[in-house]
């Protein structure tokens, strides 16, 4: 039954028919994101599966890169067909100085795969609806640095908040079996 209603959703999203979101869901936001590659994207790009999001800023030196080892050690810890399924979307909150060719140049030196990896950008105002939605917290230092916080979190399919950690040292086996479940759900 579940198989089902995933190939019927499938096939309404191929058809370019809306199906409404559920009133939580994040991707109610009609946001428009640039990536790595200068490619335009919306918010909701990942509708359909699981999606680890963040929020960073190229040029942090310390909790960011931890963040973006927290993704890839959480994508390590599922077997590689379930690995293929999860994608990430890391959201710069520093979009004056995250250009797309900083968001690929970060992606490149940290073997980020772009099939699988998303760094985007959009303008101040969508930044703080999303991080607002995602209930992210930062602020812009003098020195041009950031106070933030440092999550991960797991979207479902449908753009709700299904799990969160804020556990920067590897794997963390609460979102790893959140993950599995929305996987399961998805068969």
């Amino acid at each position: 039954m579940k198989r089902l209603r995933f190939l019927i959703l499938t096939w309404f999203w191929l058809a370019g028919v809306a199906l409404a979101l559920p009133g939580d869901s994040v991707y109610q936001l009609d946001a428009r994101l640039t990536d790595q590659r200068g490619q335009a994207i919306k918010l909701d790009a990942g509708r359909g599966q699981p999606v680890l999001v963040s929020m960073f800023y190229t040029s942090c030196q310390f909790v960011c890169p931890m963040l973006i080892d927290a993704a890839r050690d959480t994508r390590a810890a599922l077997p590689e067909a379930e690995r293929k399924r999860v994608k990430v979307l890391l959201i710069s909150f520093d979009p004056a100085r995250d250009t797309p060719a900083k968001l690929e140049a970060m992606a490149r030196e940290r073997g980020l795969d772009a099939t699988q990896w998303t760094l985007a950008r959009t303008d101040p105002a969508t930044v703080r609806k999303i991080a607002a939605l995602l209930k992210f917290q930062y602020r812009a230092l003098p020195d041009g640095e950031f106070n933030h916080s440092a999550e991960l979190i797991l979207l479902d399919g449908e753009g709700r908040v299904a799990a969160r950690t804020s556990m920067l040292a590897g794997a963390d086996e609460r979102i790893v079996g959140a993950i599995r479940k929305q996987l399961a759900a998805a068969r």
